[in-house]
């Protein structure tokens, strides 16, 4: 259904070091760079989500939040450790989740410029 999300974000080289250590964490990778903009995805230049400079000070509206896949739970727990060490707050340590299903693991967390993340592996022999 996307094409890819955008997110704004205050400062530029801070969003960049959460979202490299928590995305890294996931198998994504930074695949553009612009002076006002920073692009993650799995191929060069075809980013799914952009990081998009902005000097707006709203933060982002409650009830919004982004569930990045991940490939074991290790990766959620390497996301969650990563996130906070790059500069993330803990919103949710990673763990079962049995009240959004039987085989949900999840992590969550707030990033620098408030915008809520979580990275998630839903499927049988989890949980």
């Amino acid at each position: 259904m996307f094409h890819h999300l955008s997110l704004g974000v205050r400062d530029l080289a801070r969003a960049a070091r959460f979202y490299d250590a928590a995305l890294g964490a996931l198998g994504y990778r930074r695949v553009f760079n612009g002076d006002e903009s920073i692009g993650y995805g799995l191929v060069d230049d075809h980013d799914l989500l952009l990081l998009n400079l902005t000097d707006n000070d709203a933060l982002p509206r409650d009830g919004f939040h982004i569930a990045f896949a991940a490939t074991s739970q290790d990766a959620v727990d390497v996301f969650h450790r990563d996130g906070v060490a790059a500069g993330g707050q803990d919103n949710g340590a990673p763990g079962p989740r049995p009240d959004y299903g039987h085989h949900y693991y999840a992590a969550f967390l707030i990033d620098p410029d408030g915008h809520h993340v979580e990275a998630v592996i839903n499927m049988p022999g989890i949980g």
